[in-house]
Formats: C-alpha cells, sequence, structure tokens
C-alpha cells in the first residue's frame, strides 16, 4: 500500500501517519523528518535546509525528491509507506510516479487556519526521546519538562506565529492544488481533521478499505 496524505502544517498529518503505520506495517516517511535529520548531522545540505525552513519556505524539488528516492529502497519499504510531507505541489506529484509508481490513495486532512496556529504554536518538543506535547491540549505533568525522560522541551523555531502564518500561506499557494490535481486522478479521500485524533483515523482506515 502506497499512500500520501496532503494536509496544512499542523493538520495532524504526522499523528495520523504513526498510527497508520502500525495498523498497517508499513513505513512512515516524513520529508520533514529526513530534512531535520540533514540539519542535526550538520551537512551542508542541513545548513542550506535550517535557513530554508527557519524562515518558512520550502526546501527544492531536487533536494527532497533524491533523499525520498534512497529512503524507499529501505528494507521497510517493501510492504509499502505513507509519504508525509511529499508530493507539496502538483509539479512534484506529476514526478512522483517515477519514483514510487502509481499510488493508491491521497488523504486530504482538512482543517481551519486559525486551529493550525493554536495547535502549531503550542507545540513543544523534547530533543531527547522526541515525545511530543502540546501547552493546551496534551500538556507534559510538569510544566516544561518531558513525560518520558525529564529533559527540558523546546518549541521549535518554525512553530512561532509568523512563521506558522506564512506556512500556511505556502500550503495554500502550493500544496491545496494537489487536492484538485489528485480528484481529478480519483484516489482522493478528504477527511475532516478537526474530529478527535481517533475519530479521524478511523475515517482515514474506512476510505483507505472502502471499495
Amino acid at each position: 500500500m502506497k499512500l500520501v496524505l496532503i494536509g496544512c502544517p499542523g493538520a495532524g498529518k504526522g499523528t495520523q501517519a504513526k498510527k497508520l503505520s502500525k495498523h498497517y506495517g508499513i513505513a512512515h516517511i516524513s520529508t520533514g523528518d529526513l530534512l531535520r535529520e540533514q540539519m542535526k548531522q550538520g551537512t551542508e545540505l542541513g545548513k542550506k535546509v535550517s535557513e530554508i525552513m527557519n524562515a518558512g519556505g520550502l526546501v527544492s524539488d531536487e533536494i527532497v525528491s533524491a533523499m525520498l528516492a534512497e529512503r524507499i529502497k529501505a528494507d521497510d519499504c517493501k510492504n509499502g509507506y505513507i509519504l508525509d510531507g511529499y508530493p507539496r505541489n502538483v509539479s512534484q506529484a506529476e514526478g512522483l510516479d517515477a519514483i514510487t509508481g502509481p499510488l493508491d490513495k491521497v488523504v486530504c486532512i482538512d482543517v481551519d487556519d486559525n486551529i493550525i496556529v493554536d495547535r502549531m504554536t503550542g507545540r513543544r518538543g523534547c530533543p531527547k526521546c522526541g515525545s511530543m506535547y502540546h501547552i493546551k491540549y496534551n500538556p507534559p505533568k510538569q510544566d516544561g519538562v518531558c513525560d518520558a525522560c525529564g529533559e527540558a522541551l523546546i518549541q521549535r523555531k518554525d512553530d512561532n506565529e509568523e512563521t506558522v502564518s506564512k506556512r500556511i500561506q505556502v500550503y495554500l499557494d502550493e500544496t491545496k492544488p494537489l487536492a484538485d490535481y489528485y480528484s481529478k486522478v480519483g484516489i482522493i479521500a478528504d477527511i475532516d481533521g478537526q474530529q478527535s485524533i481517533d475519530k479521524v483515523f478511523n475515517d482515514i482506515v474506512s476510505a483507505l478499505e472502502s471499495k
């Protein structure tokens, strides 16, 4: 099974991808994670990516396509995978089949812009174990401290309100047209992302398994 999740930053794609990965036994490929790994390693590519992402921009198609083509060769992709964060525009979508072959379904998670800002500016993450929290919706037991390992939580640089607003606009300009593109292909599934996490997940599974 080869899936793509699209939706505004903060729509819950990562959360749902992890649940779907476990449910179907397929790999979760987040292009954002691939890029952040380059940043963490401090490579030349990572430095360029850091500048672009911190400014709320999008990394070039060539960079992401090359990383993706390499990633899907891994053993954990043999049964399929979920792409989270790619393609981001129609141009990438048109070239994606050459990398992956035909997709089974594209899931579009819809969430209101104001809710997106609220979700993203309140996100906090643990730099040590990767646990994620939200100051309003999923706060840690002790303010600013990870429940799992006791590390101090941090806010990503690109989760401030100004950068989030820019990322929403970039999504509307660049990525939103993907819904129309895949609708014409006939593989789109529109999901209400403002429901509970479990309800969103169940709706996605129903869409994937309906004939």
